[in-house]
């Protein structure tokens, strides 16, 4: 029931992710992002609890690799679950479990990997990372282009409502965290959320480490 790919700026450090899904609000339980350590889509059938799990292998210093073993090893109904992570290096992992819901495909790239389930062919995840990796700006600018392209070659089998996107950057709390959890055209509202929030995001991020150095709200009553 969803589409969507993890992947790392190689110039910047970020890490981030787009999803989206037939479900509602897809991002809330399958993005997963630490600043320094990576970044994880835990979905299909979805655990969001191996998220933060996969992170704290990262976090120790193990590549996707490793971390993906890790984690999967032994673990109770794994078979149901598709995930996909990227480390702080840039190398990519993907396990899709014997159990993965209808037509299913993954695809690894540079600093990047896309997968999904209920796909209305198995070249939606290929699109992706191609997208991604052709795509120029910011890493949201990239993101979005990725799920675009997602949802031309094809997107899920049936209409999708739900879209997200997830970036971390230095601090501790996302740079972005997006969700469009119903809608009828999901990525489309997304891309228009991107382009509203994109010029402000800076100014947020100075809000919080000085707010006397911050720009004004620009709101009805501040002065």
């Amino acid at each position: 029931m969803t589409f969507s790919l993890v992947a790392r700026c190689a110039k910047t450090g970020q890490f981030g992710m787009v999803i989206s899904s037939s479900s509602p609000a897809v991002a809330a339980r399958c993005a997963h992002t630490r600043a320094g350590v990576g970044v994880v889509a835990s979905q299909n059938v979805t655990d969001p609890g191996l998220g933060p799990l996969l992170l704290d292998e990262l976090a120790t210093g193990k590549t996707a690799s490793d971390a993906l073993q890790s984690i999967t090893n032994g673990r109770q109904y794994i078979d149901y679950r598709q995930l996909l992570l990227v480390d702080a290096k840039g190398n990519t992992a993907i396990h899709s479990g014997r159990q993965v819901l209808g037509s299913w495909g993954e695809a690894q790239g540079k600093d990047c990997a896309a997968g999904g389930n209920l796909l209305a062919n198995h070249n939606i995840p290929q699109a992706m990372i191609t997208a991604f990796e052709t795509a120029t700006g910011h890493l949201g600018d990239r993101l979005i282009a990725a799920l675009q392209a997602g949802l031309r070659a094809g997107g899920e089998a049936g209409p999708v409502h739900s879209a997200g996107m997830k970036i971390a950057d230095k601090l501790d709390w996302p740079l972005v965290d997006l969700r469009i959890d119903w809608s009828d055209n999901p990525i489309t509202d997304l891309a228009a959320a991107w382009q509203v929030y994109r010029p402000q995001m800076a100014a947020y991020v100075q809000r919080a480490i000085d707010p006397t150095q911050a720009p004004s709200y620009g709101v009805p009553g501040d002065e």
